[in-house]
Formats: structure tokens, sequence, C-alpha cells
């Protein structure tokens, strides 16, 4: 991706197969999304001892199937294959404070996966082993939201660091998932080009009027980190904005929302109602799922602002981007060049995406 330049001024967009081809997408979910955090649920799932929850890594894409369980206050992720035979352990959410009992043949576990009996095997040599005991993958939480990942080049720490200085004010601990509030959306597009639209606030008064009502565009910011990027969105006025405290580095400004995007594919967007998690998950190269999860703070504060339209606001970005998914396919299109005022955060990921897969 030799056309994506450090410096937005002479930089170039990504090459325009990037977001059809079939050898790129299947090369991206070891190469990149094996590497990085995935957010899975919130620990209300989990609340007691041997609480368990089965998952895949990125439903319909990356299918290992895993289990995520509390073993006493520590939440782990384990894998959800006996090392028998490889049956699947845990197939929906309950208690498994006994243990794990593969139903195929009787193996069982404890709940930290460590192996404990298996019947008629007493003959059976150099076993059991390490290798018969349910492999483990990173596992940590911020706030009250768990990430996992299979390999991961960087710590969650690093990942979040940025939105903790932010917004950690916020008593984010106790936002309330709304399960009525969360929709899952299909988009005939990639799951790259939906992060692109994402990623700048060029489009909003030509694609998002109703939002131009709520937000002011001419003060409308980027700010770019190491692995994720901020878009802050001005209110106009100090109506349906954040109280911000006074050691806020933004006291005294007019925050309307915190657009946060964590790489490669998490949307953490705060408004004064509370937060919209939007997970981007491929599907296919022209396929991509992103589902909304919705948790409240201030139900008084609902409908207001520029968190009140989502599925307005979505919809409206499902039409422009299968556009641009058509768009990108001609031949008379490859790349395209940045605004580098508008289009920082754009720039910024195809930076990432040129690094961690070519």
């Amino acid at each position: 991706m030799s056309s994506v330049k450090k410096n937005i001024k002479k930089s170039k967009t990504i090459p325009s197969n990037f977001y059809y081809c079939k050898t790129k997408f299947q090369k991206i979910k070891e190469s990149l999304f094996t590497k990085y955090w995935q957010y899975i649920c919130d620990t209300s799932q989990l609340k007691k001892h041997g609480d368990v929850m089965p998952y895949d890594f990125i439903e319909g894409f990356i299918e290992d199937p895993l289990i995520l369980v509390n073993n006493h206050n520590n939440i782990q992720s384990i894998s959800n294959v006996c090392t028998h035979r490889g049956n699947i352990l845990v197939e929906k959410a309950g208690n498994i404070q006994n243990g794990i009992i593969c139903r195929y043949h009787g193996r069982k576990f404890d709940t930290c996966g460590n192996f404990n009996f298996m019947p008629k095997c007493e003959e059976v040599e150099n076993f059991p082993s390490k290798n018969d005991n349910l492999a483990h993958t990173p596992c940590e939480i911020w706030k009250q939201f768990i990430f996992t990942s299979i390999n991961p080049k960087i710590s969650l720490h690093e990942l979040t660091k940025d939105m903790e200085k932010r917004v950690g004010w916020m008593p984010i601990e106790k936002f309330k998932f709304s399960k009525e509030r969360s929709k899952t959306y299909t988009i005939n597009a990639n799951w790259a080009l939906y992060c692109d639209n994402y990623l700048e606030g060029f489009h909003i008064p030509f694609v998002h009027k109703g939002l131009t009502q709520n937000l002011n565009y001419a003060e409308y910011d980027t700010e770019i980190f190491k692995y994720s990027n901020l878009q802050l969105g001005i209110g106009k006025g100090d109506g349906d904005c954040f109280d911000l405290p006074k050691n806020s580095q933004d006291y005294g400004k007019n925050i309307a929302a915190y657009y946060f995007w964590l790489f490669p594919n998490m949307m953490f967007n705060f408004y004064p109602w509370g937060l919209s998690i939007n997970i981007v998950i491929p599907v296919s190269p022209e396929k991509t799922k992103v589902k909304f999860l919705s948790y409240v703070w201030d139900e008084s504060k609902l409908n207001t602002g520029a968190g009140a339209e989502l599925d307005k606001v979505e919809q409206e970005d499902e039409e422009i981007v299968e556009q641009v998914q058509r768009g990108v396919k001609s031949r008379f299109y490859d790349t395209g060049h940045f605004s580098p005022s508008m289009e920082k955060g754009v720039h910024h990921f195809h930076l990432l995406l040129s690094k961690f897969i070519n």
C-alpha cells in the first residue's frame, strides 16, 4: 500500500481493490484481526463464580469457539473445544461452578479449563499432558467492558488509555445495557469502507442534514492517537451537551458527542444520554454487519442532541457507503487524495492498515 504516505498532504488512499479483493480479505483474518482486541460483552453477564458465556472470537468471520467464565471474580477466556475429539463443550450461557463436562465422552475440566478426568483412559501413556487442558486467550476489562484477543500486539491499556483520559470521569461502570435500543445492521459494503465513512465528519453537511442542527460543523475536529482517534462533536449552544467537570480538558466547551474509534473496528460514541458501541464485523469482501449496543446513563436525555436519531443517521451512512462500494470497483478509480483538515481520521486508519497488513 505504497500510496499511503505519512504526510497527509502527499498521501493517497489505500488502493481500491482492498475493498473487494477476496485474497486480501482472507489475509487480514490472521495478519490483522487476531492481533488486536475485540469487544465481547459487559461484566453484568458474568456476575457469579462459574457463570459462563460461549462466543466466537468474531462471529461469522473468525469462528474459533471460546467461552468467557467467571472464575472467583476473575473473568477468563478459554477454548470451548474439548481436547479429546473436538466437541463443543458449552452450548449456551449458564453456570459451571462444578466444572465442565463434555457430553460426548465425559471428559471433565475445572472452571479454569484444567483437565480433571477422562473415563477409560487408565492405560493411555503420557496422559494427561498440558495439551489436555483447555487453551486460554488474552482477556482484559476496561470499565465494565470485556475484550479478548488471540495474539495481541498491544495491551488493552494501550488501546483505551486516551479514551480513559478523556471520558474516564463519566460513571461508565454504571451505564445500563438497553436491549430495546440495540440493533444489528447489514451493509453491502466492505468493513473498512464503513470505517472510512465513520472516521470523518467531512460528509456531515452533505449526508446528515439533521445532524447539522445539533453540531457546529465549523468547529468539528479530529484528534489522532497511536491506535485510536477522537472526533469532537461541538454543539450549537449549550443545550444537549455534556455538563463537564472542571478537571476535564474540554471544560468550557459545548461538547455534544465524543466519537472514539479503536483500531481496527470499534467505535465508542459518548453522548449526554450514555454510550453507543458500534462493532464492525466483516462478513465477506463486500458485506459487513454492524452491531449498535446502547448503554444508558441518563434516560432524561435520550432522543435529544447529536445522539437522538442514530437509526436515521445509520441509514443515511449505509446508503452512501453502499454507493461508494459500487464506485471503488470501477476501472476508472483506484486511489484519491485526502483533505488534510477534514480526513485526518481516515488517513490515520489507512496508515495503520498499510503498516500491519503489508
